[in-house]
């Protein structure tokens, strides 16, 4: 092969494999010039020149202690064709293969978080490969939804998660359980996320079985939960297809932690949010009917809203509410110990019968309303045993009065039968005289 012939190949390689003529020669170059310090005298310093025609050339050079070069020759070996042309095809296909590994991870680094579509190639009890064009992407069964068995060579959405570099060229790990697939897939389904108008603020997730997704919007014209949805739902069914049926719930995202938590247990209708912050516990009261439906099937409902909103969640009925603040009015709190942290040295009182425990300042609240609903049980009951005796005297008042009445009339009674005595007496006296 004549020399214009050797680089007209070099050039068709390099548009073949994606690469530049310029990396390629640098490459034949560098092979070569270690070629040449292999052999008997060889220049302690020399670099090897290949010109447009591929003329090969080795130069030598003197260089002095300062590391300036003195002089440089043409040190080509007479028979450094035939060496050339070995090197150049063995270090052509390294560098080749060299080149090609660095060009995909390339195009592959600083991509995690991203979306990729691949064929699926074969499956085994450890990972499923996937065919993503150039190279091939692992899907370990850690990151594999449980239940879910798609067919050879079809298409399949995955998360990126992590690209390594290996010896062998990149390792592209991605993921179908990762909250972030449902992230992308809402952007690839919804304009307003890819534009930035709606966001979404949080994700919680069970792999299969069910996702929570919390949405806000920038614009106040466009209602984010229904931008997510779509026209009779097209948007959201384009995603759970993806995802093989997995039920997706969509909620409003709310600065006003009560109102977040009451929409997290979608679909259930929320009654009362309470927060004990010390605790990070959101109480949730709900009706008594709608319990089963907050706390959802295995408490799937209660978790995932836990993770949407951050907080511990304890659902309790209307009904148990009541139950425990009766409880709580006749002093069941009182019984109890008190647990001193080891870390930060705070005491916490835990009542024995099992109820919520409370601090120290809400122990000593609980006791002085607890007091004080004691003080007005005591004045009313006062109250009543001084009303009880000011009847009682009412009532010996009015029966002295009515005993004295009566004691008046009988006397009255009485000086009447004595008038009528003495007047019969005079009566009688009066015919003898």
């Amino acid at each position: 092969m004549t020399t214009p012939d050797m680089m007209e190949a070099l050039q068709a390689l390099a548009a073949e494999k994606g690469m530049t003529t310029e990396l390629l020669l640098e490459a034949v170059a560098n092979g070569l010039e270690s070629a040449y310090k292999r052999m008997p005298d060889a220049a302690d310093d020399a670099y090897v020149v290949i010109d447009e025609m591929f003329n090969i050339s080795v130069i030598a050079q003197e260089i002095d202690e300062d590391g300036n070069v003195v002089q440089e020759w043409d040190d080509t070996p007479e028979n450094f064709g035939r060496i050339a042309a070995q090197t150049a095809r063995q270090v052509l296909t390294q560098r080749i293969r060299e080149v090609e590994r660095d060009m995909k991870y390339d195009e592959y680094a600083g991509r995690e978080g991203d979306i990729v579509t691949g064929i699926i190639q074969q499956t085994d009890s450890r990972y499923t490969l996937l065919d993503l064009g150039r190279v091939e992407a692992l899907l370990p069964q850690s990151e594999q939804v449980p239940y879910e068995r798609p067919e050879p060579n079809s298409r399949l959405k995955a998360y990126i998660v992590e690209v390594r570099k290996t010896a062998k060229g990149p390792q592209i790990v991605v993921s179908r359980t990762h909250p972030g697939l449902i992230r992308e897939l809402f952007k690839l389904e919804v304009p307003e996320i890819s534009d930035g108008i709606v966001e979404m603020r949080a994700c919680a997730r069970e792999p299969g079985h069910r996702t929570k997704i919390a949405v806000w919007s920038n614009d106040a014209n466009i209602d984010p939960v229904g931008a997510c949805v779509g026209a009779r739902g097209a948007r959201v069914r384009q995603v759970v297809n993806e995802l093989r049926g997995e039920k997706i719930d969509i909620v409003p995202f709310s600065e006003d932690q009560h109102d977040f938590v009451a929409k997290a247990l979608s679909p259930a209708k929320v009654r009362e949010v309470r927060f004990h912050e010390l605790e990070g516990v959101a109480e949730v009261v709900v009706p008594d009917h709608q319990l089963s439906l907050a706390i959802g099937r295995e408490g799937q409902n209660a978790r995932l809203a836990a993770r949407l909103t951050g907080w511990r969640i304890d659902i309790k009925s209307e009904t148990q509410v009541l139950d425990e603040e009766m409880a709580y009015a006749e002093g069941d709190w009182a019984e109890g110990e008190w647990v001193t942290d080891a870390e930060t040295g705070e005491q916490t009182w835990v009542p024995a019968d099992g109820s919520e425990a409370m601090s120290a300042d809400d122990w000593a609240n609980a006791a002085e309303e607890a007091e004080a609903e004691q003080n007005n049980d005591d004045v009313s009951e006062d109250a009543v045993d001084v009303e009880e005796l000011a009847t009682e005297d009412v009532s010996a008042e009015d029966n002295e009065e009515e005993a004295e009445a009566d004691t008046e009339t009988d006397d009255e009674e009485i000086s009447e039968e004595v008038d009528n005595n003495q007047e019969i007496e005079i009566e009688e006296e009066q015919p003898n005289n």
